[in-house]
């Protein structure tokens, strides 16, 4: 019988910290994000169906989401969906998860993961978050896991929401207020959680050494980041095939003459191994770009799955 788990049968079970530890026990196990299968998109009425399959080891999976911007007036997510868990060996059904939790999960946990080893580790860190949203808001307990905080500022379209994420961190004991763009000149780390289709700021503005995480976009024409930032950075991604064929924070550059095809310095699978590790002495910042894979989600499912105490078996 195939298990239902619900976003609140799954709350709790795994935090961005254990859900970034999936990740990169899947990535040292072996498996190749540049193999992964292309998500497939289908516009439809509503917004966009998203496709993502995926397969390693012992399990396979696929994710159907909606990405519907309407939903927001109308009180509901803006991101939809379920995830089919299968055994790998023999594809049969074992569990259906909660596809909105499972992604308000995966994409602060694959930040995590870049953070981990991208981001300062000798001193309480400044963070300008971007977005007052349910990633916002999973981004800010991913970094608390991985660094101490000296501070947190919020940048945000909506102000009653950017206040109400300021009292979440203020309610966790964290120095907090909301800021302006201007606010990524004093930062350690730079979180862009947003639905933003152009850049959010300055790329100028932002300090070597400091880190920018973007998780907001996966389309070649939309981005957070601009030209500015990224021929200044260190630029990490999940893939790069994934990212030359969606992260349009690097296709608009290139497709400006302001970066080449060679200008990503590694991927998150380099970060983890080693091979690429982030520079000892920036001379300028780090960005990682993610656009979300479905490897991704397949791990963190599984390490739900499993957290859950459900069996294989089943």
């Amino acid at each position: 019988m195939i298990a239902q788990l619900s976003g609140a049968d799954t709350a709790g079970l795994l935090t961005p910290a254990g859900a970034a530890d999936a990740l990169a026990g899947v990535l040292r196990a072996g498996l190749d994000p540049e193999g992964c299968p292309q998500r497939t998109a289908v516009p439809v009425p509503g917004g966009e169906l998203l496709l993502m399959p995926a397969a390693a080891g012992a399990y396979a999976g696929v994710k159907i989401a909606g990405v519907a911007p309407g939903n927001a007036l109308l009180g509901l997510p803006r991101i939809t969906g379920s995830y089919l868990l299968l055994d790998g060996p023999t594809l049969r059904p074992l569990a259906l998860l909660d596809g909105a939790a499972l992604t308000a999960l995966r994409t602060p946990a694959v930040s995590a993961l870049a953070l981990r080893h991208l981001a300062p580790r000798d001193r309480p860190l400044a963070l300008v978050l971007f977005g007052a949203g349910p990633q916002a808001y999973g981004h800010l307990e991913a970094v608390r896991a991985e660094r101490e905080l000296a501070g947190v500022t919020v940048v945000a379209r909506n102000p009653e929401r950017a206040e109400r994420l300021v009292a979440h961190a203020r309610a966790l004991g964290l120095a907090a207020r909301t800021g302006t763009p201007e606010d990524v000149s004093g930062a350690d780390v730079v979180l862009c959680c947003t639905t933003a289709r152009t850049p959010l700021f300055d790329g100028r503005l932002v300090r070597p050494g400091a880190t920018v995480v973007a998780v907001g976009s996966h389309e070649p024409d939309a981005r957070e980041t601009d030209t500015a930032l990224v021929r200044r950075s260190a630029v990490y991604v999940e893939s790069r095939a994934a990212a030359l064929r969606e992260a349009g924070d690097l296709l608009i550059p290139e497709a400006e003459g302001a970066i080449g095809p060679g200008h990503i310095t590694g991927t998150l699978a380099d970060l983890v191994a080693g091979r690429r590790p982030a520079p000892g002495r920036p001379s300028g910042p780090r960005l990682f770009k993610s656009v979300g894979m479905a490897w991704e989600d397949l791990a963190v499912a599984v390490a739900l799955f499993q957290a859950a105490g459900a069996d294989r078996a089943t």
